[in-house]
């Protein structure tokens, strides 16, 4: 079961506020979650009003391998949450390049 720490939205009509859950990425956005973390209210002043959080589960759903949505993600920036190194994927060479490359290398060693 993969899961992601994503916001779910409640409130009424034009009062947005959403809770930040940690759910199985198959469920829908206001769906069934595992546990809630915390939550985000958009009309707070200052960020105390508008983020509460669980650093310490939030933590450990993190550790244990939880995706964090884009829209989780600054969020846990403002409230100090260590996050993962986002790696890009390495670019290999061609397998061309790489022959070309072992063939300019071995008349050389031959020598």
């Amino acid at each position: 079961m993969a899961i992601t720490i994503r916001l779910r939205r409640v409130g009424s009509l034009n009062n947005p506020h959403y809770r930040i859950v940690a759910a199985d990425e198959r469920s829908p956005r206001d769906g069934r979650f595992v546990e809630v973390l915390g939550s985000y209210h958009p009309g707070g002043k200052t960020p105390e009003e508008k983020v509460t959080l669980n650093t310490e589960r939030t933590a450990y759903w993190i550790g244990v391998g939880a995706q964090i949505s884009e829209a989780v993600r600054p969020l846990l920036k403002l409230k100090g949450v260590a996050l993962p190194v986002r790696r890009k994927a390495s670019k290999k060479p061609a397998p061309a390049a790489q022959a070309a490359q072992a063939a300019q290398t071995a008349p050389a060693a031959a020598e």
